[in-house]
């Protein structure tokens, strides 16, 4: 059975390349995902996750404004009822000179997972395996059967 993740660019981001590379890596390793693409609004992820049932809402930023764009972000999908692991990656704070200071702020905020923007997709995918408990037999299978 194939897990559903959401992915999109949060907030007035405009940066669309690295959410498509992600989205083709993950469709590949036999996710189901659902791409909002850019500028999207907290209350389109949740609004997402709850219709396709989503295990992970994945959030992309890149312009160095992810944290103004996430607060009250799990707030918004805790009153839609989402129950998914959330990853947040990208270029998240102007002048990113200490990533363990900004990937502190995101747990913070609730994250369960916070990459850099230099992070392998490959990263990003076998995080989601071991968050979501995805064993590779499952994962073989949800992609033969595709």
């Amino acid at each position: 059975m194939s897990q559903t993740v959401v992915l999109g660019v949060i907030g007035s981001d405009a940066h669309v390349v690295g959410i498509t590379i992600l989205e083709q890596a993950l469709s590949a390793a036999g996710f189901d995902v659902i791409n909002l693409g850019v500028q999207t609004s907290q209350e389109e992820f949740a609004e997402a996750a709850v219709a396709h049932d989503a295990e992970a809402v994945l959030v992309s930023s890149l312009y160095g404004h992810a944290e103004q764009d996430c607060q009250g972000f799990h707030d918004v999908l805790e009153e839609a009822g989402v129950d998914a692991v959330t990853y947040i990656g990208g270029n998240l704070a102007v002048g990113q000179d200490d990533f363990e200071e900004t990937r502190g702020k995101f747990e913070e905020l609730g994250f369960d997972r916070v990459f850099n923007s230099e992070t392998d997709p490959e990263d990003a995918i076998a995080a989601l395996r071991e968050d979501l408990q995805i064993t590779t037999r499952e994962t073989e299978r949800a992609t033969i059967s595709s």
